[in-house]
């Protein structure tokens, strides 16, 4: 059992480590406060070759691996996890559908665009009435002349004001009264498609978080994305690999909340002491680093055994379930150990917790990851 990164994995993290601290964290505070969408770092992630990481070479990616992905997204949330969400969206839930289930030619159409920074990833699947379940999809597609007429809407869709074209989920048909969910590619700039942007959010201000509305959008049959009625089990392996995202986030957001409370505590002097000489800071710094290397290593875990093609749907549910949860505690410690000066916007600590918070409910709840290990355990 070897936990070394290899030269390659390595190198992605120098570099990432080294652009997220130069070009993402001098500016995370200001897109915070005036919601302003992270364009120019991506503009720059594009020509850092990183934008479709993980995908073939022959589409424009770069043939990596999903430790690297991890790696770039956990370095990229350490400094804004605005950042780190529009990335890990735009490559797991973007581009990881085309990558699985596309036809060679959806891959070149859609997925090259994705990797060469051209377009942002986006993924259609929640809609109100059907978040956790979302079998409860009630936007419909109906097939006629080779053409399939979209009605629906969408909602809490990352980076789709930015993205020339996305896959959603749709009604195609009914056996037995049983829905049939397809996937199904569709371009932002089609007739009837509106991308609203009108979101209030308690955090992740920099991330653009849209509503879809979809009125008599027509788009071509062959636009079906893998095969018709499998779009549900489709996005259900889509979003295996999401979770690997949000798990890594989470770890980056907690990293960045452990390094303040660590660096303050040693800054702030009480009763004649620095804070990191009380044994109660000690142990709550102690239990943070702990929290965090646990969550690392699980991450990964699922990362390596997704690279090996083997199942992974436990540990990403497992990974993301604890990184989250871990990420707001540890969040929160953090706005503890800086006190007063926690809870004001001026020491960032703040911001730690209300970005991580969307953690435990994106790409399904906390209370849906015990779901799925519990019933992939045999409960």
């Amino acid at each position: 059992m070897n936990f070394d990164l290899t030269q390659e994995q390595q190198m992605v993290k120098k570099l990432m480590k080294d652009f997220a601290n130069e070009e993402v964290a001098p500016g995370a505070v200001e897109r915070d406060r005036s919601g302003t969408f992270p364009i120019e770092i991506f503009k720059k992630l594009s020509q850092m070759g990183m934008m479709g990481l993980p995908f073939p070479e022959k589409y424009g990616g770069a043939g990596a691996d999903t430790i690297s992905f991890a790696i770039v997204t956990e370095e990229l949330s350490r400094a804004c996890a605005s950042t780190g969400i529009t990335y890990s969206a735009h490559i797991s839930l973007g581009g990881a559908p085309l990558h699985l289930f596309g036809t060679e030619q959806q891959k070149q159409a859609y997925l090259t665009p994705i990797c060469t920074g051209e377009s942002f990833g986006a993924f259609g699947l929640t809609e109100p009435n059907a978040g956790s379940d979302a079998g409860g999809t009630e936007t419909t597609a109906r097939l006629e002349g080779g053409k399939f007429t979209i009605n629906g809407s969408k909602v809490y869709i990352t980076n789709a004001s930015y993205a020339k074209h996305l896959a959603i989920t749709a009604v195609t048909g009914r056996t037995d009264g049983q829905k049939e969910i397809s996937a199904i590619m569709v371009p932002t700039n089609s007739e009837g498609f509106t991308v609203m942007d009108n979101y209030e959010k308690m955090g992740l201000h920099a991330s653009n978080t849209t509503e879809l509305l979809l009125d008599q959008v027509v788009v071509p049959e062959e636009n079906l994305l893998g095969v018709r009625g499998k779009g549900f089990q489709q996005f259900l392996v889509t979003l295996d690999g999401g979770r690997i995202g949000i798990g890594a986030m989470a770890v980056g957001i907690a990293q960045a909340a452990y390094d303040r409370a660590l660096r303050y505590s040693k800054e702030r002097k009480q009763f004649g002491k620095s804070l990191s000489s009380f044994q109660i800071t000690q142990f709550k710094l102690a239990d943070m680093a702990m929290k965090i290397e646990l969550a690392r290593n699980m991450v990964y875990k699922a990362a390596w055994l997704k690279d090996q093609g083997r199942k992974f749907t436990t540990e990403a549910s497992m990974c993301k379930l604890y990184a989250s949860e871990i990420a707001m505690e540890i969040a929160n410690e953090a706005i503890q150990i800086h006190g007063g000066y926690g809870y004001m916007r001026e020491y960032e600590v703040e911001r730690y917790l209300r970005d991580a918070k969307l953690l435990e409910i994106g790409e399904g709840t906390s209370e849906v990851q015990r779901m799925v290990i519990a019933r992939q355990i045999g409960c």
